[in-house]
């Protein structure tokens, strides 16, 4: 291979091809010596196994999320390798939508990737890979019926989004690298999808996203240094994405919307990023109100709109922080935490008129953990805590943080 002048040989490129039989054998060669050299090691193989099984808690539920009137949720089954997807509306019964053991079996291969239900709750689009090539293929199950969509479209990438109109969604692709490269327009019952967007330049990959309003669809464009954002309305999927900030070299930015604004994180004269709003009508820069500055040695990690709240994790010292942010007030306060060292995240927050805030915490000491968190009252509860098996007692351990620096 001869690159800017640069020519390199690579005496194992041959492997590469996994349709070669001579890749092939070469790996069961692979396989069949380390089982051969680690063969007097099979029996502590064996003890480590059943030790690491026995702290694993098999039969298990996740916390479900609310979207509307259901609650979407996940539950393992002792001896079944892959998750069951259900949901429940209100206090009703159990709806199973996709047991991925189901699906499965009879690969030697399987992950899901998109799972998303349509607005009205009635179809699933969702993609699996059975080859481990993280190349995805969509189907669409009938919520209502059980049956599959004819529809199917390989060669995907594991994000997708519907449009309001319960028909159409938008899916990327995957070029040669597996680099997602393209967006498509896809109506249920058409067999020729619209291309959207082409993203030529190889340093970017394009995903898709949602805001927790449900008024847009994103186009993220991002490089290592450089990204773009390109917003369509989801209740007009035949229109026009617009480009929300031109790229600009080493600016980075993401947005979240509400009302009349987006909300817009970017470095943009702030090496640990910003926080400022623009009008849908015209983001331009000319048009920024700053809401939260720029500030030595803290990081703004991420920024998310709800009804009537502005919620931004900001990392400082290592730590993060969860700031919430009035939206009528402006008052301002952090969620409290109660160790001197842990890790702290947003969880699944799907309702966007909420007073209700998931976050995920977990400590040295602390198992990991689940809280909704009121943003109005500051009261938490705890939904789940991970279980540790064989005996684990919190109790009879403690953590500290020491922090060498300027002073």
């Amino acid at each position: 291979m001869t690159v800017h002048g640069d020519t390199r040989i690579d005496n194992y490129f041959w492997l590469r091809d996994r349709q070669d039989p001579d890749t092939i054998a070469y790996l069961e060669a692979e396989n069949s010596f380390t089982k051969e050299k680690l063969q007097h090691t099979e029996a502590l193989q064996a003890t480590l196994y059943a030790e690491m099984l026995g702290r694993i808690q098999q039969t298990d539920l996740s916390v479900p999320v609310k979207r509307d009137e259901y609650f979407y949720y996940t539950r393992t089954e002792e001896g079944r390798q892959y998750a069951i997807h259900c949901r429940k509306k209100g206090a009703g019964p159990e709806e199973v939508l996709l047991d991925c053991n189901i699906l499965a079996e009879g690969h030697k291969y399987f992950r899901l990737g998109a799972f998303i239900a349509s607005p009205n709750h009635r179809l699933l689009a969702y993609s699996v890979d059975f080859e481990g090539d993280e190349k995805y293929t969509v189907r669409v199950k009938n919520l209502d019926t059980g049956g599959l969509f004819a529809d199917e479209i390989p060669n995907t990438s594991s994000t997708l989004e519907w449009a309001a109109d319960n028909a159409t969604f938008f899916y990327t692709t995957l070029d040669d690298a597996l680099r997602p490269y393209k967006v498509l327009r896809h109506a249920l019952g058409v067999n020729e999808d619209a291309l959207i967007y082409h993203e030529p330049d190889e340093r970017f990959t394009v995903d898709l996203s949602s805001t927790r309003s449900r008024a847009y669809i994103f186009i993220n464009i991002n490089s290592s240094l450089t990204s773009e954002i390109r917003y369509l309305r989801k209740d007009q999927p035949r229109g026009d994405f617009r480009i929300l900030l031109p790229r600009a070299f080493e600016t980075e930015y993401d947005a979240t919307h509400r009302g009349d604004s987006f909300f817009i994180r970017t470095n943009d004269g702030a090496k640990g990023f910003r926080v400022v709003e623009a009008p849908v009508a015209n983001p331009a820069k000319a048009n920024w109100k700053e809401i939260i500055p720029g500030r030595d040695g803290i990081t703004v990690e991420s920024v998310s709109a709800f009804q009537d709240y502005l919620v931004t994790e900001e990392r400082h010292r290592g730590l993060t922080q969860i700031y919430i942010r009035d939206a009528h007030t402006g008052a301002q306060h952090a969620i409290e935490f109660p160790e001197p060292v842990y890790t702290a995240d947003l969880g699944a927050n799907a309702e966007f008129n909420t007073k209700l805030l998931r976050f995920h915490y977990t400590s040295l000491v602390t198992p990991a953990s689940i809280y909704d968190y009121n943003m109005e009252t500051r009261e938490r509860e705890l939904k789940k805590q991970q279980q540790v098996l064989a005996g684990y007692d919190p109790q009879q351990y403690q953590s500290e943080r020491i922090y060498a620096g300027e002073v």
